[in-house]
């Protein structure tokens, strides 16, 4: 993070702590007594000690900080014999899981590198994401299904902003990407928690008329794309602040733009280009192009980054099938900045997106209380070691709702609510 000095370093610190303040307070909603698991960026440090200050002020009994190194995670693949591509740190993530059984939440503060590993053989870095994603699968188990109150927020690290801001100096690019991060996430105002309450409504009310036309499915047609997707069995539209299973209502992102629910793995017909990069644990892949058959991806390309593409794809049996489909207007905040942010928790609240993998047990009626997985997959719901979104929609593409005998609704025309 760049130093600033006089009134610019004020005006700056006082941005952070509302940014704190909307992760602990909005993001989180944490309890007093609750513990709080912290990853985080090396670079993100000051974000991390003002959200840990906030989180004790709130009342957090222990806040646990781990912090990832670029430089170290390029060396293993400097460095490393080829079977440490096969190896996770299963006890690290067995832990977070109990952790989180145990009541604690969970904050996640994004900024990585969008390129880290875009120069690595795309083998090992296969390799790597599945086995971190098996050994992690308890705890994404328990985060997919709300079993906590969890958030993710970011922070402008130098990496991200040159690839953001290439053509600016490091300094400005970085205080530039800051300045988008304050304003998606509600904190450039005098009070944000009176934004997030006021943005939260709009988005209920957005979820309420959805789900109230109960659709079918779904059709997304534009340049490239004449996509089908059809919606799981007592599915439920979310978006904004949702009640996890242990009673706390939170916002699981920070920015979101977005209303959500879960596709059925099985009902997924057409062709779909992608709109913007996918990040993906350091490789960016563009110009994704798939075709879908009975819910099942099989044809898939990409203008970069394809043998990554085509490696995630076969992690499991679930990585070709969807577990989320999200609607979010062209205009949106973040869409409206005109940025490409390199980075999903934000392009993705500036676009109609997917997801390939893990589907969300709380997009049913009820929010899925007293769903067993068999329940979830006889309705639908996909299971995989994934969930990576990727973005469909812009100003070019439509949507339709369909019925159950195929009666088309405007949802969407040139990107915009109808």
């Amino acid at each position: 993070m760049t130093a600033r000095t006089g009134s610019g370093a004020d005006a700056f610190a006082e941005r952070l702590d509302r940014l704190a303040q909307v992760a602990i307070r909005v993001g989180l909603n944490l309890r007093e007594g609750q513990e709080l698991v912290l990853t985080a960026p090396l670079e993100a440090l000051p974000l991390a000690r003002a959200i840990t200050a906030e989180a004790y002020r709130a009342g957090a009994s222990l806040v646990t900080t781990l912090l990832a190194d670029d430089r170290q995670t390029l060396a293993r693949f400097e460095h490393a014999d080829e079977a440490a591509f096969d190896t996770a740190a299963g006890w690290l993530y067995a832990g977070m899981a109990e952790a989180y059984r145990n009541g604690a939440a969970r904050l996640a503060i994004s900024g990585d590198d969008p390129a880290l590993l875009s120069g690595q053989d795309p083998g090992r870095v296969a390799r790597a994401n599945r086995a971190r994603s098996q050994a992690y699968q308890p705890a994404l188990d328990l985060i997919a299904n709300f079993a906590t109150n969890w958030t993710i927020v970011s922070a402008a690290t130098p990496a991200w902003a040159r690839t953001v801001f290439p053509d600016l100096p490091e300094d400005e690019a970085v205080a530039r990407l800051w300045d988008a991060i304050f304003s998606a996430s509600r904190c450039d105002g005098p009070d944000p928690i009176a934004a997030w309450t006021h943005h939260n409504a709009a988005l209920r009310a957005r979820t309420e008329t959805l789900n109230g036309y109960r659709f079918a499915a779904l059709r997304f047609t534009g340049p490239g794309t004449d996509l089908t997707v059809g919606l799981a069995d007592d599915h439920e539209w979310c978006g904004g602040a949702a009640t996890s299973r242990n009673g706390i209502t939170c916002n699981a992102n920070i920015p979101t733009e977005e209303v959500f629910t879960t596709p059925h793995r099985l009902r997924v017909e057409g062709h779909v280009t992608s709109t913007k990069p996918l990040s993906y644990q350091g490789t960016l892949i563009e110009g994704i192009r798939v075709r879908f058959a009975e819910g099942r991806i099989v044809e898939s390309a990409a203008r970069t980054g394809g043998d990554v593409l085509a490696r995630v794809l076969d992690t499991d049996e679930g990585a070709r099938r969807l577990g989320e489909v999200a609607l979010v207007p062209a205009g949106s905040a973040i869409s409206a900045s005109g940025l490409l942010f390199y980075n999903t928790l934000y392009d993705e609240n500036a676009a109609s997106h997917i997801a390939l993998g893990q589907a969300y047990s709380k997009c049913f009626r009820n929010g899925g209380a007293g769903l067993s997985p068999e329940d979830l997959a006889e309705r639908g719901a996909n299971r995989s070691l994934i969930h990576i979104d990727w973005m469909i929609g812009s100003a070019d593409v439509d949507v339709d709702g369909l019925d159950g005998q195929g009666r088309a609704v405007p949802v969407m025309r040139a990107g915009e609510w109808v």
